[in-house]
């Protein structure tokens, strides 16, 4: 891990996984969750830990951020703003001209077939701005 807290690759898999076992309980559960859903939703996914202890999901950019708080597990999509979310999963940050998030509080249990399709809106969304090629 680099002196500014970042670390990407196999190395911020490792921070994430002690983050979950950290966490223990229901967030620790709901974020190894959402974490594999984000994975399994793009080949090309990578994780990186940045800001000294956040897990953060990229494609050709950033995808979302994995926050923890005592309430809710937070996943903050960078241009939420931009994308379709038809089954109304952002729930939080909804003012912001860029980002949108979704708290997930104890007992909640998000669609996995639409958190999975606003993923891949997503990570299309970062093709289509970094002029990378469709896959």
């Amino acid at each position: 891990m680099g002196t500014d807290g970042q670390a990407s690759g196999a190395a911020a898999s490792e921070l994430i996984d002690g983050r979950i076992r950290e966490l223990e309980g229901w967030r620790g559960e709901t974020l190894a969750r959402m974490r594999s859903l984000v994975l399994a939703a793009d080949p090309a996914m990578v994780e990186s830990w940045k800001w000294k202890g956040t897990p953060v999901w990229e494609c050709d950019g950033i995808v979302c951020t994995g926050e923890s708080y005592k309430q809710v597990v937070k996943l903050t999509f960078f241009r939420g703003a931009s994308l379709p979310d038809p089954a109304g999963l952002f729930n939080s940050s909804l003012t912001g001209n860029t980002r949108r998030a979704i708290d997930i509080p104890e007992g909640v249990e998000v669609d996995a077939d639409a958190f999975t399709e606003l993923v891949r809106a997503a990570v299309a969304e970062n093709h289509s701005r970094s002029g990378a090629r469709k896959r």
